[in-house]
């Protein structure tokens, strides 16, 4: 696996990690996941705190209608989506994969 790789990453490779490739390739899938979840959670937290509620009472009181659709309001609007999406899917892999943990 790690012969595919040029040496420059090989080399960071061996500096960065210890272990069996296969052992260390699961905490990085791990370690990215968490990374995920964590980006997800800051966002809807940000969003919490802006609009004052969560993204499933910002839907249902049609805030981008209530805005006008505002450029802004849509966005966020996209960007909360994605961020509540990415939550639920992000925690189902982990869920999938706690048994090695």
């Amino acid at each position: 696996m790690l012969e595919a790789l040029p040496q420059e990453f090989r080399e960071a490779y061996a500096t960065l990690f210890k272990g069996k490739p296969d052992d260390v390739m699961k905490n990085i899938i791990l370690h990215e996941l968490k990374r995920r979840l964590a980006e997800y959670r800051l966002l809807d937290k940000k969003m919490r705190t802006q609009y004052g509620m969560t993204f499933f009472k910002f839907k249902k009181q049609h805030m981008v209608e209530k805005n006008n659709h505002s450029f802004r309001v849509e966005e966020d609007y996209c960007d909360w989506e994605l961020a509540t999406d990415g939550i639920a899917s992000v925690n189902a892999e982990l869920k999938k994969l706690e048994k090695y943990l």
